[in-house]
């Protein structure tokens, strides 16, 4: 069957498989190809009859099965093995052919893999795919960079297997050049960061706070989840926090250790803004909030220090207090966003890519992780003002958090007042606050710096850099 399958998918673990059958699912022959051959066999096996597939044994075999350009889809572990991959079916691709990396690789990587095959003559499509082993299977949000010319022969066959939105778009663009489509996955991964933080602290808040039960938060999130924080991580909280554990009875939540791992992304994505000088102070907050979790000796040894008592609230005053933090939460997941589009448009303005976020808010309607029903408000917002410089500047949404304010503030205090760690809702209401105000105490760190480094100052009078002679006269002078 040479030269009959439209792509190829090299790396036939849980992600790679799936796509392979979306592939044959949507009716295209996929030639797919494992470094353990028998994990080829037993994809066929279980799975042919969902729709073609050409199982190939060898590197030159799989490459031969692909028709003209080729499409070969690497799907394995990001870094070395990446890399490994290209190296061994490079020499045996012919120019114009396109290779795409599914993975989940740093985009400095992509960028420098892109350059060195399209000097060979070769596309390099660096692609993310968001929405885990269910939206590999049956739909995924797919955020592709890569040359407009590969997205034109590679484009038609991702806008198959991608999600749909509500209004029946597929969930998949152009998102821009090189790395510009990892880049895009790395900052949705860094929002999934801070947006699992907010609402694992809205839980927290409810249960030490409001003294509500699992089941009973479970339920709350199930009304929340009907209004505008309608989204699929307030769907899986509520299904989470309902659960209970079989082996003892108790609330899943309750048996499960309290120390949460990442696998890198969220860390890159805080690392990047810094490159950047972009703030990302909520996306940064999450992610140590999970490393934090991990020190399990710090935490041990700590657990002594003197902190409030919890004060406890009848029913009445429960209830208010949790619809104030469902205010919290939504107004600082705005935040989030806020904080993760500012990324993006910082990414795409240094690496020249034109990246469109509203068209980016479209591709996370569905299929991702990170998808909720104010995203496509977002791609309002941004399709309304293509120059839109911060979502809070949306006459919508700065509404809606002067709305929220108030209860937002009563929720960050209260959680101060009675010990409840909340720093995503804190780091969120404090970017807020720093850039709505007129001054910020940079001035006097600006001074600082000029005390002792001489590192200079500008004044708000004039223009120029200037530097005070503080061990001297302390008389100004001009700074070269």
């Amino acid at each position: 069957m040479s030269g009959t399958a439209r792509i190829g998918v090299t790396g036939l673990a849980v992600m790679g498989r799936n796509l392979a059958r979306n592939f044959a699912r949507n009716g295209l022959t996929v030639a797919v190809h494992n470094r353990t051959a028998s994990r080829t066999r037993a994809l066929v096996d279980d799975f042919g009859d969902e729709g073609s597939f050409v199982a190939c044994e060898s590197a030159e075999e799989f490459v031969a099965a692909l028709e003209r350009p080729r499409r070969l889809m690497i799907m394995v572990k990001a870094g070395d093995a990446t890399d490994a991959v290209i190296e061994e079916f490079a020499p045996l691709l012919e120019e114009g052919d396109i290779v795409i990396d599914g993975g989940n690789a740093h985009f400095a990587d992509t960028r420098r893999r892109e350059k060195a095959l399209r000097e060979r003559g070769i596309h390099f499509v660096g692609v993310g795919v968001s929405g885990g082993e269910e939206g590999a299977l049956n739909g995924p949000s797919i955020m592709p960079g890569g040359s407009a010319a590969s997205y034109e022969a590679l484009g038609p066959l991702l806008e198959r297997i991608a999600a749909r939105a509500p209004d029946g778009t597929p969930c998949v663009t152009h998102v821009g050049p090189d790395g510009a489509g990892h880049f895009v996955k790395m900052v949705h991964n860094g929002i999934e960061y801070a947006d699992m933080q907010l609402i694992a602290e809205a839980y927290h808040l409810l249960r030490a706070v409001a003294g509500y039960s699992p089941a009973r938060i479970a339920e709350t999130f199930r009304t929340w989840n009907t209004g505008r924080l309608d989204s699929y991580l307030i769907e899986i909280t509520a299904e989470v926090l309902a659960h209970t554990d079989a082996a003892t009875g108790e609330p899943f939540v309750d048996v499960v250790a309290d120390r949460a791992e990442q696998k890198g992304t969220g860390r890159w994505t805080v690392q990047t803004a810094l490159d950047l000088g972009v703030p990302v102070s909520g996306i940064a907050e999450a992610v140590f909030a999970r490393s934090l979790s991990g020190h399990a000796e710090l935490r041990e040894s700590s657990r002594g220090l003197p902190g409030p008592g919890p004060a406890a609230l009848d029913e009445e005053a429960a209830a208010r207090f949790a619809d104030r933090v469902e205010q919290a939460l939504y107004a600082s997941k705005i935040v989030s966003y806020t904080q993760g589009f500012h990324q993006v448009r910082a990414g795409s303005e240094e690496y020249g890519w034109e990246v469109d976020p509203g068209a980016v808010a479209a591709i996370w309607r569905a299929g991702c992780i990170i998808r909720a029903a104010f995203l496509d408000r977002i791609r309002e917002a941004y399709d309304t003002r293509p120059g839109l410089p911060s979502l809070l500047t949306d006459k919508l949404f700065r509404e809606e958090i002067a709305a929220a304010q108030d209860d937002w503030r009563e929720v960050v205090a209260t959680a101060a007042r009675q010990g409840v760690p909340t720093p995503g809702f804190s780091a969120a209401l404090a970017y807020y606050d720093a850039l709505r105000a007129d001054r910020l105490p940079a001035a006097l760190t600006q001074g600082q710096r000029d005390f002792f480094g001489a590192h200079t100052y500008r004044r708000t009078d004039r223009e120029g850099a200037f530097h005070t002679l503080w061990a001297g006269d302390r008389s100004e002078v001009a700074a070269d």
